[in-house]
């Protein structure tokens, strides 16, 4: 198997660094859409620029499509998806399956990749997308090799894993952070890092866990160029290198590394990969990890002291002299001038430091080798034995940019020249695939009165290919007698013949003209929304029996029992037979939800609910992640089954898209606004739901604080912190504190500081489409649960009967979420 090394550009620059450096193909964004939205980008000149100069050079060009799109963008949308098939693209990646509904309709031979941010995680994630035309899936960070495998041997589509660059702590796809902090979405492509600030790991009563970084989710970065082989052995397709935000020389050195260490693996050859690793190191790093590809490494996993580049080590400080300022470092790794220098202070932070002068036993040097004691005048004060590390190197910074400086990815082409009297001087270019080109020239060949052509006369101009994607490799020349030909002429003839060949390189990524005028989408049976139309129901999600019967007792119509749980285990057979028993009881609905992340060795154990939920005559499930889709509809065929949540149902064309996979209902976004609400399509079979109350889960993820922090998971096993408290708590900046639960997979969930809390604001829903009103109510205790769901019940009858009732008492400090701010919707 060929595997493909894909390349990040977030702008022209990096663009060449990634493909004069070895990139088979590279992933890019356009002006909108794309999860990048804080990188340069290209305009859509540059764009369809790239797409030729990438396609001479049989470098394949991915573009992101990558963010949620709001109804208001539908049209923006199908015009660009028209420009990138127009444009030739090779494929485009899609977060939104909406939007891959679309594209479907608009541009049907466009190749569809998903995202890493749709959460796919399992081969049946993979065999879901496959179905629905994903050539490509780009799975999770969170997997291990075995995983991988597993993947691709059962998904049935190519997968793509991310090999090097910057890590999410959450799972890409289930994050809310910045958005709910601050109002920028990762799913827009807006993401202000909250992960990579400073936080206090607590318990419920304030006392902080010392002894433990300030950076608390911030990981390292993923580096497994050591894994190369072992990715290739379990089949992955595309290995890709993250850092779209990154400058064009990061990308020259990474790309140039992973090219070497793909090239030796492919042809079975051992590499020496210290100069490699050495460069990665020093252009940009948080220290590395191979992430969970081999295990769960807990704190080990985590750059928890430093959250930015931490450079290169070059040697610690052995004096200093404070009268002269001048300090004394001893190398164990080379310096130069230019090179700049963090060190790294006991007292005071860190000391930054340009390398403008330094001398070696009293003697100016340029540069010092490993083993030198280096005198640094002008040195801000430092401590002995503090730590200096390489930030900056500039010798690595000028090898990289003269990589990408001018054109040396060139196609070998052999050139066979024909003259013949009377007739025009003929070129034919010809590639190593069998692509050729030919050009003449308008005037024809006389007999020669003073020099005659030779072959070296020809080669001089036909080898003239700087500026084009070719190197002459062989010249024939076939002359009938003493002929000339001016070499302006000549010139013309190796333009046309150029040209040519370039036209015969790019036939294979032509594609079908598109159809004039608008694509049908799919709004076929929009229901009619009665002017005066309320909610219907009030829907409780527990964890526990105690809670169910806490919110049959406020007046709950509708249960949404398990999905993630947390603190506890997961509840068994036993405990779902008493809840359907008691919900049944009452003449309630009652539906079973389902976590968000569903690893592969999980899978039997919903296969197993999927058949209690059929055989209990349940209402159905709540599915909330792809793979699980997958395995109802084939395992429990009959099953209802709602689409939550986590997959983010931010348009009309995802209610759409559910609808006609048979969903019976489908729950809205918590980034979407009540003006968004009102103006989504619904179809006429599918029910709505939005959340109103209950702390919102702003990050999941398998890196888990507090066995980490607390429980020594590095060293192999975890004393279980989790279970032994009932909250732990991280503390910002701002002095919010967002509790971190657990669930018997020992993921770590992050929640908002804040409540959702909407009563008094129910009046809002009116017209909506939207049908039921959802309470998280897991982190409640059963009498507060019965309380808050009866005074959703109250207001909500109050609104149907046409009656005002005062809204109850809202605890301080609550946050409406984004029903009325909402998120950043282009660039404000």
């Amino acid at each position: 198997m060929v595997c493909e090394l894909l390349a990040p550009a977030g702008s022209v620059e990096a663009f060449r660094a990634a493909v004069e450096n070895g990139a088979d193909a590279v992933y890019l964004s356009g002006k909108a859409f794309g999860a990048r939205a804080y990188a340069p980008n290209f305009s859509d000149e540059e764009l369809t620029e790239a797409v030729r100069y990438a396609h001479l050079r049989n470098v394949k060009v991915y573009v992101t499509v990558n963010t949620l799109v709001d109804d208001s963008e539908m049209t923006l949308l199908q015009e660009y998806l028209r420009f990138l098939y127009e444009c030739e693209i090779d494929a485009v990646l899609v977060q939104d399956l909406g939007v891959a509904a679309v594209a479907r309709a608009c541009v049907p031979n466009l190749p569809l990749h998903a995202s890493t941010q749709m959460t796919v995680h399992n081969a049946a994630g993979v065999r879901f997308l496959k179905e629905l035309g994903f050539t490509r899936v780009v799975v999770s960070r969170e997997m291990s090799l075995a995983e991988l495998q597993q993947c691709v041997q059962e998904g049935g589509a190519e997968i793509e894993a991310f090999v090097h660059g910057a890590l999410c702590i959450s799972y890409s796809g289930q994050c809310l952070m910045s958005s709910l902090i601050g109002g920028r979405s990762g799913n827009r492509g807006r993401c202000a890092q909250p992960c990579r600030l400073n936080y206090r790991l607590e318990t419920e009563e304030g006392a902080v866990i010392q002894e433990v970084g300030e950076y608390l989710l911030s990981p390292k970065d993923l580096n497994t160029l050591e894994l190369v082989p072992q990715l290739l052995a379990a089949g992955v397709h595309s290995l890709k290198i993250e850092g779209r935000m990154k400058r064009p020389e990061y990308v020259a050195v990474v790309v140039a590394a992973y090219r070497q260490a793909l090239d030796a693996a492919l042809r079975g050859e051992t590499l020496a990969l210290e100069p490699l690793q050495r460069d990665l190191e020093q252009i940009f790093n948080r220290d590395f990890t191979t992430a969970y590809l081999q295990g769960r490494p807990g704190r080990t996993m985590m750059s928890d002291r430093r959250p930015n580049n931490r450079g290169l080590r070059v040697g610690r400080i052995v004096a200093y002299d404070y009268a002269k300022r001048e300090g004394c470092l001893k190398l164990e790794q080379p310096l130069r001038q230019g090179d700049i220098l963090d060190i790294w202070v006991k007292v005071g932070g860190r000391v930054n430091l340009t390398m403008q002068e330094m001398y070696v036993n009293g003697n100016l040097v340029e540069e010092a080798e490993p083993g030198a004691i280096v005198a640094i005048p002008n040195m801000p004060p430092v401590g002995m034995n503090d730590r200096a590390f390489k930030v900056f190197d500039a010798q690595l910074m000028l090898k990289a940019r003269s990589s990408f400086a001018k054109e040396q990815r060139k196609v070998p082409v052999t050139a066979v020249v024909e003259a013949v009297l009377g007739q025009p001087l003929r070129l034919t270019l010809r590639d190593e695939e069998g692509h050729e080109g030919t050009g003449e020239t308008d005037f024809l060949a006389e007999p020669a009165r003073k020099h005659a052509l030779q072959i070296d006369s020809v080669r001089k101009q036909v080898d003239r290919l700087g500026n084009t994607p070719f190197i002459l490799q062989n010249l024939e020349f076939k002359a009938q007698g003493e002929l000339m030909v001016p070499v302006s002429e000549q010139n013309e003839m190796r333009r046309r013949a150029v040209e040519a060949l370039e036209e015969a390189r790019l036939v294979s990524y032509q594609r079908p003209s598109l159809p004039k005028g608008p694509c049908s989408l799919a709004f076929k049976a929009e229901k009619r929304i009665a002017k005066e139309q309320w909610p219907e129901k009030i829907c409780v999600q527990c964890s526990e029996l105690s809670q169910v019967q806490a919110a049959l007792a406020g007046g709950a119509s509708c249960i949404l029992f398990g999905g993630e749980d947390f603190v506890k285990p997961a509840p068994g057979p036993e405990e779902y037979a008493a809840v359907c028993r008691v919900v049944q009881e009452a003449g309630k609905e009652l539906w079973l939800g389902t976590p968000r992340i569903v690893r592969e060795w999980q899978l039997p154990r919903w296969e197993q609910v999927f058949a209690f939920a059929a055989s209990q005559e349940a209402a159905g499930v709540y599915l909330a992640n792809l793979g699980l889709w997958e395995l109802c509809r084939k395992k429990a065929p009959g099953l209802a089954f709602w689409a939550d949540t986590p997959l983010s149902q931010f348009n009309s064309q995802t209610l759409a898209f559910w609808a006609e996979q048979g969903a019976a209902g489908a729950t809205l976004s918590p980034e979407l606004t009540f003006e968004q609400i009102r103006k989504l399509h619904w179809p006429e079979t599918l029910a709505g739901e939005c959340l109103v109350h209950g702390r919102l889960t702003m990050m999941v993820s398998e890196f888990c604080p507090l066995g980490s922090y607390i429980g020594e998971l590095h060293t192999g096993t975890c004393s279980q912190p989790c279970r032994q408290k009932e909250a732990y708590y991280l503390r910002d900046r701002k002095e919010e504190r967002f509790p971190i639960f657990t669930d018997s997979s020992c993921r770590s969930y992050i929640f908002n500081a804040k409540e959702l809390d909407l009563r008094g604001n129910l009046t809002q829903f009116r017209q909506t489409g939207v049908t039921q009103l959802r309470l998280d109510g897991r982190l409640y205790r059963p009498e507060e649960l019965r309380r808050l769901t009866a005074d959703y019940c109250r207001e909500l009858l109050a609104l149907q009967k046409g009656m005002v009732v005062p809204p109850p008492a809202v605890k301080p400090g609550a946050t409406r979420g984004h029903y009325f701010r909402g998120v950043m919707m282009h660039d404000q």
